[in-house]
C-alpha cells in the first residue's frame, strides 16, 4: 500500500451534499478516475436521478455499475486507477440485505470490503449515507437495514484515514 493514498468516508443526510463534496475531493486526480456505482434503478426517479449524477461527473469518470460486489471491483481495478470513487454504501446495503436479510451476512461483506481497502494500491473515497439519527422504525426490515447501514459506515470509518461529515452543504471533517 502506499504510505500517501489516503482512503476517505464521506457520511450525512440526504441531500446533504455527500456525491458533490467527494467527486469535488477526487477531483486532484486527472487520470483513470473509476466511479463504482452501486444503484440499481427500479423507478423513473431514480433514473433520472442517476442521470444527474451522471451529469455532474462529467466525462472524466469511467464508471462500474457494481451493485454487490464492491470488494472484488476494488481489488480489480486499484492496481490501474489513480482514484476509486464507491457511491453509495448504503444503496449497497439495501442491495446485499435483498440477498440475504441478515446482518452477518451484510457484515462479512463489510469485512471483504474492509479487507479490499486496505490492499487497495489507489485511494478510495466512500459516500455514505447517516441513517442513525432519526427515530426508531416501525418495522423490522427498516430496522435491520438501519442496523446494517450503522455497522457498515462505523466499519468503513474505523478502515478510513479521513471521515468527513457533511451539514447543509458543508463538510465537517470529523477524522484525519
Amino acid at each position: 500500500m502506499d504510505g500517501n493514498k489516503k482512503n476517505i468516508f464521506v457520511i450525512g443526510g440526504c441531500r446533504s451534499g455527500k456525491s458533490r463534496h467527494a467527486l469535488e475531493l477526487a477531483d486532484e486526480f486527472k487520470q483513470k478516475k473509476i466511479f463504482i456505482a452501486t444503484c440499481v434503478p427500479q423507478d423513473e426517479d431514480m433514473k433520472m436521478r442517476v442521470l444527474r449524477h451522471q451529469e455532474e461527473r462529467g466525462e472524466n469518470w469511467n464508471p462500474l455499475e457494481i451493485p454487490v460486489k464492491i470488494p472484488e471491483a476494488i481489488a480489480h481495478v486499484s492496481s490501474t486507477a489513480d482514484i476509486i470513487l464507491v457511491d453509495c454504501l448504503t444503496l449497497w446495503v439495501s442491495n446485499l440485505l435483498l440477498e440475504s436479510a441478515s446482518i452477518d451476512f451484510v457484515m462479512e461483506h463489510a469485512k471483504h470490503l474492509e479487507q479490499a481497502v486496505k490492499k487497495s494500491n489507489c485511494p478510495v473515497i466512500f459516500v455514505s449515507n447517516e441513517v442513525g439519527t432519526g427515530i426508531v422504525p416501525e418495522n423490522r426490515l427498516a430496522r435491520l437495514f438501519r442496523d446494517a447501514a450503522g455497522f457498515v459506515n462505523q466499519k468503513m470509518a474505523r478502515v478510513c484515514d479521513q471521515v468527513v461529515w457533511m451539514v447543509a452543504g458543508i463538510p465537517v471533517t470529523i477524522k484525519g
